[in-house]
């Protein structure tokens, strides 16, 4: 018998896919439990549009991202900071400090989680990732000027 995922099955498949499996196991362990549905012809055309807006969905997310990396590409974070003589700072800057400046320079909102970084703890300039999709990334500079 064919049926449908509902949810991850063990040993069976992943939400959504169409798998065969006995009638007996069908019927009376996945069907009562709401794990799976019988693949009829009806219900095969609502999993085909179900996939069809994701796949869309996705597709609009990812070029957004690659939009807004576009958009980020080569640009320079300004940082000021307090910092002794010999540079070195008093306290460090993370990647929330950075996630702030990036909001309040450019009007981008970005997630501190997804700047791949080193804590900066001595004023130069610094090349960081910004991953915004799990393909879709790109690279930025830090500058951080001491202040006395």
């Amino acid at each position: 018998m064919k049926v449908i995922l509902l949810q991850d099955v063990k040993k069976l498949g992943k939400k959504g896919d169409v798998v065969s499996t006995s009638d007996g196991y069908a019927r009376n362990f996945l069907f009562p439990r709401n794990l799976a549905q019988e693949a009829t012809d009806s219900n095969l055309h609502v999993l085909n549009a179900k996939k069809d807006v994701e796949r869309r969905k996705k597709t609009a997310e990812i070029e957004a991202a690659q939009k807004l990396a576009d958009d980020l590409r080569d640009k320079v974070v300004k940082i000021d900071a307090k910092a002794g003589d010999s540079g070195k700072l008093f306290g460090a800057i993370t990647s929330k400090d950075i996630a702030d400046k990036i909001n309040d320079q450019f009007n981008v909102k970005v997630d501190k989680k997804k700047i791949v970084m080193d804590t900066i703890k001595i004023a130069g300039t610094y090349n960081i990732e910004v991953k915004l999709y799990p393909e879709v990334s790109t690279k930025m500079k830090v500058m951080v000027s001491p202040i006395s």
